[in-house]
């Protein structure tokens, strides 16, 4: 009852799953989704480019404190991905460039941080996956308490330990492990289907009569 839980990560995502999504846009994940996941527009990429794509190793932390956050750094695997949920606060710095060149050590894959980070002109000069919801000069206490390994959830995003986390330009993912099979399928359609349609529309041979059909069932007076 002190507040500090460390479990281990049993179960993680297939890495072969992982890489099959690392080439697939977000946003069409998003789609195969029903559109009602997301981890919230304000967390974004302060990295200079490339993807995000690991399983969930979580982190559920007081605001303004990344105890739990080091020792996650050291507890997890390479290719995990250490997600935060530090309620959002963006007063204290959670991480900073010397923690970001210990997780490249270890192999991490990236870090998402519901929370604050700093020395953004190092993180941002890089490629390894920073997100966060916030920038902040000011550093972190090292008290805790916190937990490792449970489930947290980012802005209403519920995140299970093991979960496929995936990351670009757009924003923040999860996929729960047990529909990652299923949601890889689709979102293949999907892109198969957008082939498609960019085709048609260099074709100049896109069907745009869904447009007028839609506003004439809504009312709307569609002139001739």
């Amino acid at each position: 009852m002190n507040g500090f839980q460390i479990c281990a990560l049993t179960r993680r995502v297939d890495s072969q799953i992982v890489e099959a999504f690392r080439v697939l846009p977000v946003a069409n994940v998003s789609d195969c989704m029903s559109r009602m996941t997301a981890g919230g527009a304000g967390l974004r990429p302060y990295h200079s480019t490339g993807v995000l794509a690991g399983p969930a190793f979580t982190v559920k932390t007081r605001p303004g404190d990344n105890l739990m956050i080091h020792k996650a750094l050291h507890m997890a695997k390479p290719g995990d991905v250490i997600v935060v949920d530090a309620g959002g606060d963006v007063t204290n710095a959670l991480i900073g460039e010397l923690m970001v060149a210990t997780a490249v050590k270890n192999g991490i894959a990236g870090f998402v941080m519901n929370g604050a980070i700093r020395d953004v002109d190092a993180i941002g000069a890089g490629a390894f996956p920073v997100y966060a919801a916030g920038v902040t000069h000011r550093g972190p206490y090292k008290d805790g308490p916190g937990s490792i390994n449970v489930p947290i959830s980012l802005n209403g995003m519920v995140i299970n330990p093991g979960d496929l986390i995936l990351g670009d330009a757009d924003g923040l993912l999860c996929v729960p492990i047990d529909e990652a099979q299923a949601l890889l399928e689709a979102t293949r359609r999907k892109q198969d289907a957008e082939k498609v349609t960019i085709r048609e529309i260099e074709e100049g041979t896109l069907d745009k009569k869904w447009i007028d059909a839609t506003l004439k069932r809504l009312g709307v007076e569609v002139p001739a």
